[in-house]
């Protein structure tokens, strides 16, 4: 992951609604360690296919990434894949920096 993935130029009009946006990102990093844990597969593709649109929404692109290798490895039950993304996920989310323009 390069440093030009851990900065998100975000609308000044939404600077409101990131708070809130990146509390909810934590919280579903939690739900998917949880799901992994539980082999809930149906569950993780879920999440996946969230993250994807809610990523691009915001203008987090590695989210809708990353959430986008998680659907596509829980549809094959690649738990070590799975597992690997959610690592991923953890360290983006600890160093990401967002910008307001």
């Amino acid at each position: 992951m390069t440093d030009t993935n851990l900065t998100v130029t975000v609308a000044k009009d939404l600077e409101d609604l990131i708070p809130v946006f990146m509390t909810n990102r934590h919280k579903e990093l939690d739900t998917l360690r949880g799901a992994l844990t539980a082999g809930d597969f149906e569950q993780l593709k879920q999440l996946g296919h969230r993250m994807k649109g809610v990523g691009k929404s915001y203008g987090f692109i590695t989210v809708s990434d990353i959430g986008k290798r998680v659907e596509d490895a829980a549809a094959k039950t690649d738990r070590a894949a799975i597992d690997a993304c959610i690592g991923e996920y953890a360290a983006y989310l600890s160093r990401v920096k967002v910008v307001y323009e």
